[in-house]
Formats: structure tokens, C-alpha cells, sequence
């Protein structure tokens, strides 16, 4: 069976922006309204975080549940991983999730600048320079025939999606807009000359656009 390299879970504004403007680390997703975007899946009863009983069930708490289901590694580009930019001023910084990160695999953060591999509990994060290609080719290796998740951010999903390596992509459209910021596409359709795509509402009011490859 084919290793698929997966977008899961990935949220942008309903103009097609998945972050704003001026990220920073008191701002991690930058500054408007962004946290609006991935509100839905801390609203589930799935939510890992969840420290109180409750939470929605149905089509978002199965989202929200699925994300880690048969996940073997990660990949994620420098931004997402934390808010330095260039060479690295500061190896103390080791990621936005504390000392239990949620991915429990080796992810694989692309950067122009390397550093040595550490490890969190049960998650190594390696620092790679590479081409697309090179880099999905050490995660499916990490992996051990599992699938690879393609974390984000914007420019990540972007250039896999232009070198033609994602299978299936999950994108859940939240109902703000928020003006400017790094945007996935002005239009899903952009993508329908390479994916069939289904679009399921929610009741919390974000739309799941569900794209699988040609």
C-alpha cells in the first residue's frame, strides 16, 4: 500500500488565508482575527488539549479525532515550528508545544538553516535543507509504511502542492475574512485541474473542503 503525504486539518479564513500579518511569538498565527480559524477543532470533544468535560461531537470531532490515525511522520516548514527567522539566535527555543508535543513522531522541519536533532517525549524533530522531494523522501522513510502529514504552513503546503506530491489535502474554511496575510489560493477551484474535491458543512459554520488526487 502507498505511503500518501496528507494535509489534515488545515485552516484558512474564508478569503483563503491560513495566518496574518506580523507573526511574532506573542502572536504565533499573527495579529486579527486568525485564532478564529482553528476554533472549531478546540470546540470538539476530541480536542487533545481539552482540560473540561463537554465538547461538540459529530463531523468536527471526527476531524479532529482522525488526525493522528495511521501517521508515521510529519513535515513542517521553519515558520511553523517558531518565530525565528534566519541563522539560529537561540537553540533554547525547541517549539511552540512544551515538553509533550501532539505529533508523537519524527517531524521534519525545513530550513535554509540546520541544527541538531533533539527529542521531546516521543516526538524527534529533525531540521532539513532540501527540495520537497528530498525532504518527503526521508519522512516516508521515518515513517515505516505509515502515512506522512504535512504540517504547514501556508508556503510549506504551497510548494508541495506545486511539486505534485499531495495525495489528499483537508482544508476546513472558517466564515471570517480576514483581509491580507500568507493565503493558500484565492479560489479552491485553482486546484481542481490536479484534485476532485467534496465540500461538507459544519454546524459549527466552517466548510471541509475535501481534496483527493486525480
Amino acid at each position: 500500500m502507498d505511503q500518501l503525504l496528507r494535509v489534515m486539518n488545515f485552516n484558512v479564513s474564508a478569503d483563503g488565508i491560513g495566518a496574518g500579518e506580523h507573526q511574532s511569538l506573542e502572536q504565533p498565527f499573527g495579529l486579527g482575527q486568525a485564532e478564529r480559524l482553528f476554533a472549531w477543532a478546540g470546540a470538539t470533544a476530541s480536542w487533545p488539549r481539552r482540560t473540561e468535560p463537554g465538547g461538540s461531537r459529530g463531523l468536527d470531532d471526527y476531524f479532529t479525532r482522525d488526525f493522528p490515525r495511521n501517521i508515521g511522520a510529519e513535515i513542517m516548514g521553519r515558520n511553523k515550528f517558531g518565530p525565528q527567522r534566519g541563522p539560529w539566535q537561540d537553540h533554547e527555543w525547541r517549539g511552540w508545544w512544551g515538553e509533550e508535543p501532539p505529533f508523537r513522531t519524527p517531524v521534519f522541519v525545513m530550513t535554509h538553516h540546520e541544527r541538531p536533532s533533539f527529542t521531546l517525549s516521543d516526538t524527534t524533530f529533525h531540521f532539513v535543507d532540501g527540495a520537497p522531494a528530498a525532504v518527503l523522501e526521508r519522512a516516508r522513510e521515518a515513517a515505516r509504511g505509515k502515512d506522512v502529514r504535512l504540517g504547514g504552513g501556508v508556503t510549506t503546503v504551497r510548494q508541495f502542492l506545486d511539486a505534485g506530491l499531495v495525495d489528499t489535502l483537508h482544508v476546513a474554511v472558517a466564515p471570517v475574512t480576514l483581509g491580507s496575510g500568507l493565503r493558500l489560493w484565492d479560489s479552491p477551484d485553482e486546484l481542481l485541474d490536479r484534485f476532485h474535491l467534496e465540500i461538507v458543512p459544519s454546524a459549527s459554520g466552517v466548510t471541509h473542503h475535501l481534496f483527493w488526487r486525480r
